[in-house]
């Protein structure tokens, strides 16, 4: 689990989602891309006005998880992604 981001080789734009599951849903997204039916209209768009290899998967930060404790890791994926986020300091011009 972690947080990864899908980024457009042809003008630099990125997308970044955290997951408990970081493969599988870039397999959901990779289907939806290709089916036409992601949500972000935008990634949507140059996917569909691009090839799927203009386009690069990078596992940003990952997460542990500790056996024997009870933690919401959906909470703790959201700080995550906030503190991947402010590390990397990206304008929001450049994110999807």
């Amino acid at each position: 689990m972690g947080v990864f981001q899908i980024e457009n080789l042809i003008n630099g734009k990125i997308h970044i989602e955290a997951s408990t599951d970081i493969m599988s849903k870039w397999n959901r997204i990779q289907s939806e891309l290709n089916f036409g039916s992601h949500r972000n209209i935008d990634l949507q768009k140059d996917w569909n006005g691009s090839s799927a290899k203009n386009f690069s998967f990078t596992i940003l930060s990952e997460l542990k998880g500790k056996e024997g404790e009870i933690i919401n890791y959906s909470k703790e994926l959201k700080i995550l992604k906030e503190m991947v986020l402010e590390e990397i300091q990206i304008s929001e011009e450049k994110l999807y």
